[in-house]
């Protein structure tokens, strides 16, 4: 049986995606990018996590193992909402390409219930990996957060080469495609960072629009509870300003930018 680890799912989600949707985090990701606001998604292993109660501060774990059959079941449930919206699963995480042969077996049932299935994405992994499911992929939510492959290094701790690479790959299969770019003050959003971003943009053949994600500290209390290092400290949002300003330089561009996912 192919089992999966997940550290969520999400019902009734609204920004991941065209209509009302499931989203499935799945826990492991590759990258270690600084602004990261779900910690819990970086190991692929179950952890444990504390949480503040009246009577004291408990243990809880995050992350548990499921197979196929049940997270396609519990999926199900939702079935008249995708119907009734345009809706359907969109697979996050963590990194889904991290595992997978439970993601390509997802998908397989997925395509099978005639359930739209979206990939929330950061592109690292091998195109051995990719090519396979692509053909199963009704959408593609695609993190681009830094063109200069040493930049990328230092604030993501991996190249952007294979990123790059798998974006073109997906573009060239035809499979649709949003652009989600992370706004971090002082790493992500520089006027050049930017640009070149946009450029690429607009290379693309099958792009439906790009959503711009300002950074929020909504993540500040999951290191706490994980006992990890917190590394967002010191960023801070980006002003309204900026952002309307990022927003303004994609549209000038032709291309249709929306805040928030």
């Amino acid at each position: 049986m192919i089992e999966g680890t997940l550290f969520r799912i999400k019902r009734y989600a609204l920004h991941d995606g065209p209509g009302i949707r499931t989203t499935v985090f799945f826990k492991g990701c590759p990258l270690s990018c600084r602004w990261c606001h779900n910690p819990e998604g970086l190991d692929p292993r179950p952890q444990t996590m504390s949480r503040r109660t009246s009577s004291g501060e408990i243990r809880e774990t995050v992350g548990a193992v499921i197979g196929v059959n049940d997270l396609i079941k519990e999926i199900e449930k939702d079935v008249l909402f995708y119907d009734e919206s345009g809706g359907g699963v969109t697979f996050s995480g963590g990194e889904p390409l991290a595992q997978p042969e439970f993601l390509e077996a997802m998908l397989v049932a997925c395509n099978h219930l005639e359930i739209h299935a979206a990939l929330d994405t950061s592109g690292y992994a091998p195109s051995a990996v990719l090519d396979p499911i692509l053909p199963r992929l009704q959408l593609v939510l695609f993190d681009l957060k830094i063109m200069d492959e040493k930049q990328h290094r230092r604030y993501t701790g991996a190249s952007n080469r294979t990123v790059l690479d798998n974006l073109k790959r997906i573009d060239d299969h035809r499979t649709p495609v949003r652009i989600r770019v992370p706004l971090i003050p002082g790493i992500t959003d520089g006027d050049d960072n930017i640009a070149e971003i946009v450029r690429f943009a607009g290379s693309l053949k099958t792009l439906q629009g790009v959503d711009l994600l300002p950074f929020h500290r909504i993540g500040i209390e999951k290191y706490r509870r994980l006992g990890m290092k917190d590394n967002t400290a010191g960023i801070s949002p980006p002003s309204p300003e900026r952002v309307a300003a990022i927003q303004r330089s994609f549209e000038s561009a032709g291309l249709i930018a929306s805040i928030g996912g």
